[in-house]
Order: structure tokens, then sequence, then C-alpha cells
């Protein structure tokens, strides 16, 4: 298959793409970009001249997540069945309550999915145990502290981890190239597209693990998504591995949280261990 950046066949159908990684409403911060606004306006526009046609979207960096969730789930309703909400948590500071955070987004505003950033606190056991209650998986991002997903992935096997950026935003290529050498050795672990500049490590990712373990992403609205998504349309790859890569992965993903899951409160780790 061609993985060199030349020109493939006509690839996957367009209208089935989904974008696993893109931010969505107002927060509190004021300071940056990522913790004051995230405006979809543009973006849905652009996601739709590229073909995507749906978005997974959560909070901008929040001092609270339970209300960013809320507000998140005002505007998944309103574009329903546009965009797929993950709940965003904190977990330090939502140590002792991310279970009932999750049981909430999940029942009552019909997310699908747990959003982590590194850059805030790294994953605990807790957020480990409520995805692993409702079946849901965990978009975790390990700013470049890769190494953390050697010692989490093993402990929970039936927990589904995507990695986004390769494992690094800002092109540290140790990370990335640890984290495509854990989407080849670790069943449960996946990894995103979203703002990865070196495209011959996306390439390295698709021949070493396949295109099963590879998730295409935006981190919209602030990255354009129909440029990511050429990159991924860059590759070259044959029809039914791109339509894998632009959906198929995520929708299997997604396709695990069942109505049975969950029914009983996820047990919550006092301790709150991260893998620090």
């Amino acid at each position: 298959m061609p993985l060199d950046g030349s020109p493939g066949g006509p690839g996957s159908d367009a209208g089935g793409a989904i974008d696993a990684h893109c931010h969505a409403g107002t927060a509190d911060g004021l300071t940056d970009p990522w913790n004051t606004d995230a405006p979809l306006g543009n973006y849905l526009r652009r996601a739709r001249a590229a073909g995507i046609a749906r978005t997974v979207v959560f909070p901008a960096f929040d001092s609270d997540y339970r209300a960013a969730n809320a507000r998140l789930a005002e505007i998944v309703r309103r574009h329903a069945p546009r965009l797929i909400g993950f709940a965003f948590v904190h977990c330090r500071r939502d140590k002792g309550r991310i279970g009932s955070m999750v049981a909430e987004a999940v029942r009552q505003h019909g997310f699908r999915g747990i959003k982590v950033h590194g850059y805030e606190a790294l994953l605990t056991r807790e957020a480990c145990e409520a995805a692993r209650a409702f079946r849901i998986p965990v978009l975790f991002d390990v700013v470049g502290r890769a190494e953390v997903m050697d010692m989490i992935a093993p402990q929970y096997p039936d927990v589904d981890f995507i990695v986004p950026h390769l494992g690094s935003f800002v092109d540290d290529w140790r990370a990335q190239q640890r984290v495509v050498d854990q989407i080849a050795r670790h069943p449960n672990v996946y990894a995103d597209t979203s703002g990865v500049r070196r495209f011959d490590y996306v390439v390295q990712a698709i021949r070493r693990a396949g295109p099963g373990k590879v998730i295409f992403g935006s981190d919209g609205p602030w990255l354009h998504p129909g440029l990511e998504l050429h990159k991924v349309k860059l590759l070259g790859l044959p029809p039914a591995a791109e339509a894998q890569v632009l959906g198929g992965n995520i929708r299997r993903l997604l396709a695990r949280h069942t109505e049975a899951a969950g029914r009983q409160a996820p047990r919550v780790l006092p301790s709150g261990e991260a893998w620090a």
C-alpha cells in the first residue's frame, strides 16, 4: 500500500468521515485560546466542505468540568446528530467525583467517552474505572509522557485508550516514536493524527500497527479539519484501510458502550492514584 505521501485511490466515502478530536464551547480561563473559547461556526462549515460527517467534541480547558460538560451537552443537542460528546475530567481536582461526573455525562447527556489532559493532571485509576464501567474510550493527552501508557494499558486491558497527536503536540519525536511502538504492542492503545506534523511518523504508525490502530482527528476548531483530513488522504491507503482511519475505528470503539454498561455505580478509588 502506498505510504510515502504519493496519491492513492479514491479512498473511503468522505461522507462517512468522523473527526475524533475537537473542542467546543466557552471556558473561563481568558488567558489563552484553549481556555477561553472554542467556537464551532467556522469549524462546522470547514468540516462539511471537507466531507466530515460527524465530530467528537469535548470542552476547552475550564476550572469546572462538570459545568463545562453541561454546557457542551447543550451544544451537542443543538447540533444533533452531528456531534458526539466526550466528558472532560481533571484527575486531580475532580478526585472522588469522577465516577459521578462520568455517570452524569453518559446517562443524562448521552456522552460516549472521557477526555483527560496530562497538562492538568495525569490519568488515574478513578477515571479508568469509570471508563471500564461504561465501556467507553479514554482520550488521554500524555503531553510527551508516553511512558505512562506502558503502565496504564496492561492494568486496564478492557479499556480503550486513544493517545492524541501520536503523543506530543509539540513534535517531541521521542514520545511520538514510543507511541508508534505502543499502538503496535498494546491491543487497547490507539493514536490519533491531530496536529502531527512529522508525516512519516503517521506512515510508520500505519506500517507497524496497521490501519486499525490509527484514528483521524483534527484538534479543531483551532486546526483546519480539511487540512488534517487531507493528511490522511495523502497516505494513499486502499479504500478499506482509509475507511478504518477516517471513521471505522472510532465507530468501533464507540459501539462498545451498551445500555447494560454502567448500571452499577463505578467504583471510586479514594486514593485517586495516578501514574506519575
